[in-house]
């Protein structure tokens, strides 16, 4: 639609529009992948930082925001407080720290997440996994040891691991109650 042009006042700078504010975005439904609507990564709306798919990463990194990573790391991720997920295309063989863990690739290595472990369906994960809450949507893969829940003081796990002690050193191959989870 036309419009007439404003006549301009002497003295007031014109806004300037930044480059990226030009380029018209294409938009997502909020509940549909964005893959799915052509977008070559699906990237989460929170991350702050991302390893593409075409990058490799060795070492140690360590964060303080968000980070989606849809390419391949190896060694040590801890981003404290803060989420990390892995994309479709990711091949993660590390040990991950964050504050909540979104697994849609590949994951190899220890998950320590302080509220949340999420596993989609795409997720394959080899290694251990411990959480405060732990969800798996059908067809992941999770080979490994997990510990879920809210964690148990330290004179709690001990009095559990000194009973089953005492259990297994006074009738060898039998195991009481509360030994028995403690072993599976």
């Amino acid at each position: 639609m036309w419009r007439k042009e404003e006549p301009k006042s002497p003295g007031v700078a014109e806004p300037v529009m930044p480059p990226s504010a030009a380029i018209p975005q294409p938009s997502t439904p909020s509940n549909a992948p964005a893959a799915a609507v052509g977008s070559p990564l699906p990237v989460s709306p929170r991350a702050a930082a991302c390893i593409s798919q075409g990058i490799r990463i060795k070492g140690e990194i360590t964060g303080k925001e968000d980070l989606f990573v849809d390419g391949t790391l190896e060694g040590k991720l801890d981003l404290g407080n803060h989420s990390c997920t892995v994309g479709p295309n990711g091949k993660v063989k590390a040990d991950i720290t964050a504050r909540e863990v979104i697994i849609r690739g590949n994951v190899d290595g220890k998950v320590d997440a302080a509220e949340r472990v999420q596993l989609w369906n795409t997720s394959r994960v080899s290694g251990e996994v411990r959480t405060e809450r732990l969800a798996i949507e059908d067809g992941a893969v999770l080979r490994g040891k997990v510990e879920a829940g809210k964690p148990h003081g330290r004179s709690a796990e001990t009095t559990l691991n000194n009973s089953a002690a005492k259990t297994e050193k006074s009738k060898p191959g039998s195991l009481d109650a509360s030994s028995r989870a403690a072993a599976i």
